[in-house]
């Protein structure tokens, strides 16, 4: 543990700054799959039920209680359908996107963490030098290890610091971001599947044949 403070103090206020920005990074990731881990699915029993959940009487009543992503989106999208809205593919997607928009929070904050950690590391190695550079040009050439010993410390230690830092912030950032996309594909298919029915009846109607002219009856009395 002392070793560890040593090392910080000698990375200088760059090493605190990428300190920080493991301690955020972490707490977004916790936070977020926490989040995710407590979003509820559909039950299997009423996925089976989407395709009828438009022309049933009572829908609304039959999904008031689900909950979850899924769940606000098939709400929304009956609740649209009892108002005489005719566009439930516009309603369920916008319910979707602001259903991936609170999923996605933080995300962003935590790529530019993941990506400019390792940026902070370079900057602090660039100080470090330049440090080591003033001491060489001071002493007028004649130095030893000893006196560069702060400078190249700050260098060495702020690259690997950042390099820490960014490669498991980016790793949880992925497996995030790739929660949240099977998070939308499941929204998507429960849009496709409420309006499965619907679909399927508009289809019916305009490929169903005129009736048939009654030639008995236009030949009658001929």
């Amino acid at each position: 543990m002392n070793e560890l403070a040593e090392m910080i103090s000698k990375g200088g206020p760059i090493v605190w700054v990428l300190a920080t920005y493991s301690v955020v990074g972490v707490a977004i990731v916790l936070e977020r799959y926490f989040l995710f881990i407590r979003m509820r699915r559909l039950p299997q029993s009423v996925t089976e039920q989407l395709g009828q959940l438009l022309v049933r009487r009572d829908a609304q009543d039959y999904v008031a209680d689900l909950k979850g992503p899924e769940a606000r989106i098939i709400q929304g999208m009956i609740d649209a359908d009892r108002k005489g809205v005719k566009d439930l593919a516009r309603v369920g997607g916008k319910v979707r996107d602001d259903e991936l928009q609170r999923m996605a929070l933080g995300l962003r904050t935590l790529g530019v963490l993941s990506n400019t950690a390792p940026l902070l590391g370079l900057l602090g190695t660039i100080t470090g030098l330049i440090k080591a550079f003033i001491v060489i040009e001071e002493a007028g050439g004649r130095v030893d290890g000893q006196a560069l010993a702060g400078g190249i410390w700050e260098a060495m230690i702020t690259t690997d610091v950042g390099l820490s830092v960014a490669i498991p912030l980016l790793i949880l950032l992925h497996f995030l971001e790739g929660m949240v996309d099977r998070r939308a594909q499941s929204m998507e298919q429960s849009i496709a599947l409420l309006l499965e029915r619907r679909s399927i009846d508009a289809d019916s109607i305009k490929e169903k044949p005129d009736a048939a002219p009654h030639w008995e009856e236009i030949t009658d009395g001929v």
